[in-house]
């Protein structure tokens, strides 16, 4: 056999040996699962996230130590194949972390572009929140159901960004209001606005609007005006949609009554 020929010859003898190899690493892995989940459930929750993060590097430690027994049963271990298996592997992890560098990139261009800062409440990737953290790779957001959100920067490549402050503390929030088109619309708008203006979490030196949109199934009024602290969106959204119904229910205003589309025959 020559010393440059990549693959060894294969006998019954590596085969086995190989599959005890497997089969000892599952088994390690199988059993480091059990007794770390049970000592888990042993010790306080500090400790028992400490006990379950140990888990993905135990499992990764047994994996390469398998490898490392494994390859060399098949693949002769010459200066040439080794060069080889390196570059394959460089070009393995570099197609892997395309997407890691790509957000990295995409890091360093929101260092110079800032489209989104700390304190900012932004929409990205479906996902509405306050930015938190502007990491490297990633920026995270806390939505209002208080969920934390790690969105990677490469999908300023690809999705389109809402700030909503843009880094200042006035943020517009709208309620939105759909009613039968047969009513008094100026009675409506009035009321709608003294709805806002009443409002305990109104900032009260920025402006209300209250802009009206006509449709087929009725009359569109969004109610907009700017929340007193970035952090009660949510309840001044509620506070106008709560108290504009109740004040359009007193006037005997009808709210629109959508009929579902009749399903067409596939």
């Amino acid at each position: 056999m020559s010393e440059k020929s990549l693959l060894q010859k294969l006998t019954l003898e590596n085969i086995a040996i190989a599959l005890l190899i497997i089969l000892i690493a599952w088994a390690i892995i199988k059993v480091s699962q059990y007794v770390i989940h049970y000592l888990a459930q042993k010790v306080s929750n500090r400790w028992r996230l400490r006990f379950l993060s140990a888990l993905p590097i135990i499992r990764l430690v047994v994996i390469i130590e398998a490898l490392v027994l494994i390859i060399p049963k098949f693949i002769t271990p010459t200066v040439e194949n080794v060069m080889a298996m390196l570059g394959a592997l460089a070009v393995a992890i570099g197609f892997a972390f395309k997407d890691y560098v790509s957000s990295l990139i995409a890091g360093l261009v929101t260092l110079y572009e800032r489209p989104y800062r700390p304190g900012d409440w932004i929409a990205l990737d479906g996902h509405y929140g306050e930015v938190t953290r502007v990491n490297t790779r990633s920026v995270e957001l806390v939505t209002q159901d208080d969920n934390l959100i790690i969105i990677p920067h490469q999908k300023i490549w690809t999705d389109s960004i809402v700030n909503a402050n843009g880094s200042t503390n006035t943020v517009m929030c709208t309620a939105n209001f759909y009613l039968h088109p047969d009513h008094d619309g100026a009675l409506v708008y009035q009321t709608l606005y003294d709805v806002a203006l009443t409002s305990a979490l109104l900032r009260l030196d920025l402006p209300i609007k209250v802009v009206v949109k006509e449709h087929a199934w009725g009359t569109e009024y969004a109610l907009r005006g700017y929340v007193l602290d970035l952090c009660q969106q949510g309840a001044f959204i509620t506070d106008l949609t709560l108290r504009g119904k109740s004040a359009l229910r007193s006037l005997g205003i009808q709210f629109a009554a959508i009929e579902p589309e009749p399903e067409t025959a596939h």
